[in-house]
């Protein structure tokens, strides 16, 4: 899947978030956005995602321009073609890690437990399946997170700070899943982080400030 995103620009009443943000991501690819903090790196993800609004610009998946829909025409867009990794996990914690796995197969109505539990083996969690999340390391839980965005095959994952929370050695492991998994199904990667180590993992390192983005 392709993104565009065309002189985007974010305000907070009379405060700019960014402006003039201008960038594509081609199918298949591994774009890592770095930046000093508060400059919206995150905001901008979630823009990329329609998750929040923008004052500006366009942003367009696939050649849909997110703007021109309504906010359930985005959710379907997002249900279908859209994995989001969040820093804070977001898991569920009365679900068991298959079934925190399942749901967008699920919201889909297209349950499939052999691809959840070849997911959980690819990304190392074979055998944890029954467990709750409580029982599990940060890691653990962020590789759980890493499963459920990619379980329905998106054509684009976007990645806010998946590493933040973790040492270096399990984040070393964390994007070692998450590359080997986006690379396998073509994926376009989108990674916002504070870590030099996971941004040089990527394709091309873009660098945000409150006037735009540049290599």
């Amino acid at each position: 899947m392709s993104l565009k995103i065309s002189q985007l620009g974010k305000r907070y009443g009379d405060t700019s978030v960014f402006s003039q943000v201008t960038l594509s991501v081609a199918p298949g690819e591994f774009v890592a956005i770095v930046g000093e903090s508060g400059v919206g790196k995150s905001t901008l993800l979630n823009c990329m995602a329609g998750l929040d609004s923008w004052d500006e610009g366009t942003v367009t998946l696939n050649g849909a321009d997110l703007g021109r829909m309504s906010d359930d025409q985005r959710a379907l867009l997002r249900r279908r073609h859209v994995g989001f990794v969040f820093q804070a996990f977001h898991v569920l914690p009365h679900l068991d890690v298959a079934q925190n796995v399942a749901l967008p197969l699920l919201l889909l109505g297209q349950p499939d437990d052999a691809r959840v539990q070849a997911l959980l083996e690819a990304v190392g969690l074979g055998g944890l399946g029954s467990r709750l999340p409580q029982q599990l390391s940060g890691g653990q839980l962020q590789r759980v997170a890493i499963a459920r965005a990619l379980v329905h095959r998106p054509g684009l994952l976007l990645a806010d700070e998946p590493t933040g929370n973790l040492d270096p050695a399990t984040a070393a492991k964390v994007m070692d899943a998450l590359i080997a998994q986006t690379r396998e199904h073509g994926a376009a990667l989108v990674l916002v982080t504070h870590s030099a180590a996971a941004a040089a993992r990527a394709d091309r390192v873009l660098h945000l400030s409150a006037d735009g983005i540049s290599a």
